[in-house]
């Protein structure tokens, strides 16, 4: 009985079933959501998904790995398992990134943890500034930065629209120079 030959569609990766038996090759999975998410970890664009087309062993943690119950038996992947371990990550998991509230660094929490209650006052005031207006110097400043800003994105899309009509190659960048278009007419 021929062994069938498996080539991983893994970018970079050129394992091969015939060249390594301790590889298992596995199929995408059924489930769409699933498939579009191994698509996008193994970085193939507009992949055409056929009956042959197998991702390695290599590319998925250990945990996902189904270890086969007899020496006969094929190695599975737990329900779920994408495909983390890639040559442009050197085969590392990739870390999670911290998110903006773990990024930002804020200052020590200096209110109490508990709101003293006074039994006389039934509507405690807390320091809220719902009605507070700013300061009319910094109106004045935000309205003249934001005039400046408008000025400058002005001056920069004319700058952009010339630029573009400047680089075009076209018979009215010649057409106030009779040299310029023997030039390229010859």
């Amino acid at each position: 009985l021929p062994k069938s030959n498996h080539h991983c569609c893994v970018p970079f990766c050129t394992a091969s079933s015939r060249s390594n038996s301790h590889l298992s090759f596995h199929t995408f999975p059924k489930d769409s959501e699933l498939q579009k998410q191994w698509v996008v970890k193994i970085r193939r664009d507009h992949f055409i998904i056929t009956s042959t087309s197998r991702v390695c062993s290599r590319h998925f943690v250990t945990a996902d790995l189904i270890e086969p119950p007899t020496p006969a038996g094929r190695r599975r992947l737990t329900p779920g398992a994408v495909p983390v371990l890639f040559h442009w990550n050197n085969y590392n998991i990739p870390t999670a990134r911290p998110g903006v509230w773990e990024r930002t660094e804020r200052p020590p929490n200096t209110e109490p943890t508990e709101m003293p209650t006074d039994p006389d006052d039934p509507w405690p005031c807390h320091e809220h500034d719902y009605c507070a207006s700013t300061e009319p110097a910094a109106l004045d400043i935000s309205l003249n930065e934001n005039e400046e800003l408008r000025e400058e994105i002005s001056r920069l899309r004319k700058q952009v629209e010339e630029l573009t009509i400047s680089s075009r190659f076209g018979l009215e960048r010649f057409a106030a120079s009779d040299e310029d278009i023997r030039f390229f007419t010859r």
